[in-house]
Parts: C-alpha cells; structure tokens; sequence
C-alpha cells in the first residue's frame, strides 16, 4: 500500500471513530419512521376522500325519477363488482357508508381536515349519530386528543356530548366559565368505589386512576396539586385538587363534597379562588376557575344563586354507571330538564344584554 492509500485510510479510521454510530442508527431510523407515518397518515386522508367522492358520486347518480326505486339493487351490483376488482373495503354495507358520508356532508371541504386526523374506523364509528353538532364534537374531540376508534365510541357510548351541554346551560351571558368547559354528569365508575366511601377515598382513588380522570375531564388538563394548603391569618385551608389548562391558561380548582349541593359551597370555593388569583396565577394567565363534584347537584339552585359568574360550576358525579337502558334514559331527562330550564331563561328580560342562544338546539335529535 502507497503512501497515499495509507493517509487515505487513516483519515477514514479516525472519521469511523468520530461517529456515534448508535446515535446515526437512531437518527435515520427516526427519518424512516417520520416519513412512515406521514406516507400512511398521507394515504388515510386519501382513502377517505376517496370514499367520500365515491359515495358523492352514486348519491348523484341515483337521485330523483325512478333511480330511487331501484337505487338499492344497482347499490349492492357495483358493490360485488367493486369487491372483485378491489377487495372487501367495497362491501355492500360499506359503500353504503360512503354514501351516508356524502350524503351527510355534501361539502367535501369538511371532510377534508378530518380525514388527516381520524381513520376510516373512526368516520364508522360516527356515522350513526343523528345530530351534526354532536358529530363534529366526537369528531374534534378524538382529533384533539388523538383517541383510537375504541375509546372514541366508548366517548359516544357514555353520552360526553350531551353531558356537557347539560353543564353548557349553567353559564349565563357574563359567565367567567369558559363555554363547553365541564360536563354534568362526570362519570367516575372506573375507580370502583364501593358504598359508604369517604371523601379522602375518591381522592385516593382519583389520584391513582389519574390518567382516567383526565380523560374523563376532557382535552387541555394537567395535574397540579392535591390537598393544596392555602394560609390566610393563620389559619389552614385545602382545596382537594387542583389542576391547569393548558389551552385556556387557567387554575381549575375541584372540590368533592359527597351527598347534595349546598349552598355554602359556594363561599368556600369562591375564597379558594381569590386565593389562587392572588397567590398562585402566573403572569399571561387567565383567573382560575372552579367545579364543585357532588353526588346530587340540586341545578335549580344553582341556576338561582348564577355561580357562573363567580368563575365556580357544579356537577354531579356517578361512581356507578347504571345498565345501558337506564343510563340512558338518566341522562335523556337530565338533558330534557336542561332544555326547559334553558327555555324559561330566555322568556325572563334580558335586561339589555344579548341572550345566548348556541347552548342547546331544541330540535336536534338524540346521538344514537
């Protein structure tokens, strides 16, 4: 070997020692993964386009005369000519999906962003909920918080969107409660918790489910603090928990109380937020708020005593979820009673000041 070759191949030696080479495999292995996952996310929106466009298109074709009457037979014959030339996504009970997309929302532009988030399984998934509003809802809320299409319709199954229309009418038009904020009820049967438990027990068991409770509370929470000791002239207070909203830049502080709503509870948890706000909130962030979780939330109450104002809701919890029917039929009158105390609201003077109509629309459907 020449001179030349052996400075040639001692440049390379050093330069193969300089390296990491652990750190260049996990380097390119991340561009691989990146550009994976972006390929397949690429190629989910475009499958749901597709669905959409084809659904659109056999809508079109078989509206009006008398397409409509046969329109069924020619649906299920390009359905197994489909199959044959691409495979099993072209069954009859999906094609027909397609066009209940298309049909659903004539204006593929709403489908569009939601097709880079959520997979087919999820539009499936969706389908059968009656109420535009209430889609769209489920359909953000999976995008925001990156839920599969289990946990999606176990969101649907638990009624989320109609529980947090119920806690939407709390809030007047000077409300420091951000809209769609809460739900009413919370449902914490996943704890477990057997009859006659304590307060300190659905901390506990808060605390070590927390990641249930969060999901349960919605997109944007993070845990801050338990038995938060605030003083104030001597004297010791706690508040049960406190946690931060990230999106919102606020203080949320929860209190959980067993048994009915009292109206004490108000003065207890509005001190608690005079306190965070003096104390604890951070330059650039808004006041804190506050939710009160009892067993029975007596709404007739709070809607007389407008807690809103004072940044504090209130909602029931449930430890035990009831069978499917009850359950159902629980909430079907919560919501009910919801739209009448709504619907008294607004035959009261106004006093001036612009009535909000958005909280719950009384034609809408039920979701399922």
């Amino acid at each position: 070997m020449g001179k030349k070759e052996q400075n040639e191949q001692s440049l390379i030696s050093q330069n193969t020692e300089m390296i990491n080479e652990a750190e260049l495999f996990e380097r390119v292995s991340a561009i691989i993964e990146n550009r994976k996952f972006r390929a397949q996310a690429s190629a989910n929106q475009e499958s749901i386009i597709m669905f959409w466009e084809i659904g659109n298109h056999i809508h079109s074709a078989l509206l009006g005369g008398e397409r409509a009457a046969y329109g069924k037979q020619i649906v299920a014959t390009l359905s197994l000519q489909l199959q044959e030339k691409y495979g099993r996504s072209f069954e009859y009970s999906n094609v027909r999906r397609m066009m209940q997309l298309a049909e659903r929302f004539p204006d593929s532009q709403i489908v569009v962003p939601l097709a880079q988030q959520l997979s087919w399984s999820h539009f499936i998934a969706l389908l059968p909920i009656k109420s535009d509003k209430a889609f769209m809802y489920y359909a953000t809320d999976a995008a925001a918080r990156h839920l599969g299409k289990r946990e999606l319709r176990r969101q649907i199954s638990r009624k989320a969107y109609e529980r947090q229309e119920i806690a939407n009418t709390q809030l007047t038009e000077v409300s420091a409660v951000p809209f769609n904020m809460f739900k009413d009820p919370y449902l914490l049967d996943v704890f477990g918790l057997k009859d006659n438990f304590l307060e300190a027990d659905l901390e506990k068991a808060i605390l070590s489910g927390l990641e249930s409770f969060i999901l349960e509370f919605g997109h944007g929470f993070t845990f801050a603090d338990r038995q938060k000791r605030m003083t104030m002239d001597g004297d010791d207070f706690t508040l049960d928990l406190l946690f931060f909203h990230r999106i919102l830049k606020r203080l949320v502080a929860v209190e959980l109380k067993l048994g009915k709503f009292k109206p004490n509870y108000m003065g207890q948890m509005r001190f608690y937020l005079k306190w965070l706000d003096k104390y604890e909130r951070q330059e650039g962030e808004n006041p804190p708020i506050g939710l009160i979780l009892c067993t029975e939330a007596s709404r007739d109450q709070i809607e007389l005593m407008e807690l809103d104002k004072e940044g504090i809701a209130v909602a029931e919890y449930w430890t035990v979820l009831p069978p499917k029917t009850e359950f159902e039929r629980k909430i079907s009158e919560i919501y009910l009673e919801a739209q009448e105390r709504l619907e008294r609201r607004k035959l009261l003077p106004d006093g001036g000041q612009k009535r909000i109509e958005y909280f719950l629309d009384e034609k809408e459907e039920d979701d399922e």
